[in-house]
């Protein structure tokens, strides 16, 4: 397949297409991925990815729905751009040795849990800080916070405290925000940012491929993926986790037809924390987003549930329909 590329400083770029596409089955945010990577020898696994061919694709995202269907056989429903991943140095060694950079186009996809298929994976297996559904997580005392702590003191040490991030935060600074230290609440859509401190810290099997770190990266430390494709999943999650809030995109991973209950695990897996039961059925009623079938699900016994349905009409009603839930949590 030719694909888009050009020429500058006598490198070639080359447009890549990236796809983060999650579903929720049985209370398990899951992410498809794929294995035997050209350049990858050692078993990590990747996002579905190629390049962007302008010959053969009239616009980047009808190239991403077609790469998809041709590499896993799916075919994808809810799709929106992410971001544009051009960084250097991010394990793109084989590629640089060929005089190639690749500019990676990233996408979020929902799908349904009935049309999975191939290999998905847990997302908490890559973040495992991120899951606070059982309460914190005992890694971030346990290791991740000792250890980031110490990267900040050794950065002190050499005089890098000032040294400013993007948000113009020193190293400090960013791990009492990312991670909701002191009086700071934990924010679950800050995903990436977590992940770029522990990348920065040389904490993740990424970094120390890149030269940022020494030995072997932590235990606790998630899965690693290949090139940038991790970096691509957390800035999935913390799309996906904010968009809950504003948008019913949640109901692209949910059957036709479900109970209350499955619609809030599936909220809760997605969050990555637990929900007040009637707060939420508060949320979802005020809303107006689902409307009852008149039919009920003794799957479970007991008392049946009354089976729900999304309530399409509530996309013309207003601007943004989404379940309105407070955006952090106290660590």
């Amino acid at each position: 397949m030719k694909h888009s590329s050009n020429n500058i400083g006598g490198k070639e770029v080359v447009i890549g297409l990236n796809a983060a596409i999650v579903t929720v089955s049985e209370n398990v945010p899951a992410v498809l991925t794929v294995d035997n990577i050209e350049g990858v020898n050692d078993g990590r696994e990747g996002l579905p990815f190629g390049p962007f061919g302008p010959r053969q694709h009239r616009t980047m995202e009808l190239g991403l729905r077609s790469l998809v269907q041709e590499q896993v056989g799916l075919l994808l429903g809810h799709v929106e751009q992410l971001y544009t991943f051009g960084d250097r140095a991010r394990q793109d060694t084989s590629r640089a040795q060929e005089g190639r950079h690749v500019v990676s186009i990233g996408y979020l996809a929902v799908t349904r849990p009935a049309e999975m298929s191939n290999r998905w994976r847990d997302w908490y297996g890559f973040f495992p800080w991120e899951d606070w559904r059982k309460g914190r997580p005992s890694i971030l005392d346990e290791a991740l916070l000792p250890a980031l702590s110490e990267w900040v003191e050794q950065e002190a040490c050499a005089g890098k405290t000032e040294t400013p991030s993007r948000q113009g935060l020193a190293p400090g600074d960013r791990l009492r925000l990312y991670f909701g230290l002191g009086e700071i609440p934990w924010d679950e859509e800050r995903v990436l940012e977590r992940y770029e401190l522990l990348y920065q810290a040389g904490l993740v099997r990424e970094a120390v491929l890149d030269g940022r770190g020494q030995g072997d990266p932590p235990g606790w430390s998630g899965i690693a993926m290949c090139y940038d494709h991790r970096r691509i999943l957390a800035t999935a999650m913390s799309r996906l986790r904010g968009k809950l809030k504003y948008r019913p995109v949640v109901f692209e991973s949910m059957p036709d037809e479900f109970t209350l209950y499955e619609l809030q695990k599936t909220v809760e897996a997605i969050l990555g924390h637990r929900l007040h039961k009637q707060n939420f059925r508060r949320l979802v009623d005020k809303g107006g987003l689902v409307e009852d079938t008149g039919k009920k699900d003794a799957r479970m016994g007991g008392r049946p549930a009354a089976l729900m349905r999304f309530r399409r009409e509530v996309l013309y009603e207003r601007p943004a329909p989404g379940l309105r839930l407070r955006p952090s949590r106290k660590g």
